[in-house]
């Protein structure tokens, strides 16, 4: 579920969130949270406090697009987070381009050494896969696994999973 920066000024969003937990009868341990480093940064110290209430919850927070914005490394290790998602700008060209190699080592390196996982976006090859996977990549998502599917389709999915 990405949030937008709108959702995360709305004192309501944790109930949002719950009535969704709610509405759909997923368990919680299928809900990730996503938000930008951006969105974060707007007012860390009450995104935090909302962060700890969705983790209360039960769902995943990710901070997504890292690396692309201006996050503080002094806030990144409050935010109470369970992924940090490795930007497809980095993945890309993560073969050719020995830079984008560097910047998705250390961001994998960053997110295990604060007890995250890692999760790469935008891949889209076997190569990308294999790269980001040997150098203990948690989680990749991509055209490569699966192209977008509607929001029923997915529950379906996700229910089929849960059950069994």
């Amino acid at each position: 579920m990405n949030l937008s920066a709108y959702q995360l000024r709305s004192n309501e969003i944790v109930d949002v969130v719950r009535k969704a937990l709610t509405d759909s009868a997923l368990p919680s341990r299928f809900i990730s949270v996503e938000l930008t480093e951006s969105m974060v940064m707007e007012d860390p110290e009450r995104v935090i406090d909302l962060l700890k209430e969705m983790q209360g919850l039960g769902v995943k927070i990710a901070i997504d697009d890292f690396g692309t914005g201006y996050c503080s490394l002094s806030y990144l290790q409050q935010f109470p987070i369970d992924v940090i998602k490795i930007d497809r700008s980095f993945v890309t060209d993560i073969s050719g381009d020995p830079k984008d190699a560097v910047i998705a080592d250390a961001i994998i390196k960053l997110a295990h050494g604060l007890g995250h996982k890692a999760l790469a976006e935008g891949v889209e090859t076997e190569v990308q896969s294999d790269y980001l996977q040997g150098q203990g990549c948690d989680l990749v998502q991509g055209f490569f696994y699966g192209r977008p599917v509607p929001a029923k389709e997915f529950e379906q999915v996700l229910h089929r999973r849960a059950a069994a």
